[in-house]
């Protein structure tokens, strides 16, 4: 029973984990920006801007560029979903794939340990 509950939860975080969008900094249009968790209206507007003027080559060229965008709100964006260039910040945490492989490791630990957990009760 336990284990079953364990693997709904699993499957539920590693499709939470697909929910967010991959979003093109370079591609993506003012709505699919602000859908972007962590980007509002300002840092939007000033993306655009920047963009305006020619496309981003890297994390490293957004980040000079758009006032406001230092090492952790651009590793949060990246976690987020936001790509330059098809490409993911590098030192963000795990992509989509690898937080589903982490959940469903975790689940099993817990389960694991719930196990461990019941065994020690029945010997008692």
């Amino acid at each position: 029973m336990i284990k079953k509950l364990l693997l709904a939860i699993a499957t539920l975080a590693a499709s939470a984990s697909f929910a967010f969008a991959q979003v093109d900094v370079n591609k993506g249009d003012e709505a699919a920006l602000n859908g972007v968790k962590g980007l509002g209206p300002s840092t939007t507007k000033a993306i655009l801007d920047e963009r305006a003027k020619g496309e981003f080559k890297d994390w490293t060229d957004l980040q000079k560029r758009v006032k406001g965008m230092g090492e952790k709100k651009a590793a949060k964006l990246s976690e987020a979903g936001l790509q330059v260039n098809g490409k993911a910040k590098e030192g963000a945490a795990m992509t989509a794939k690898g937080e589903a492989k982490a959940a469903k490791a975790s689940a099993a630990k817990d389960a694991g340990a719930a196990k461990e957990s019941s065994d020690a009760k029945g010997s008692m």
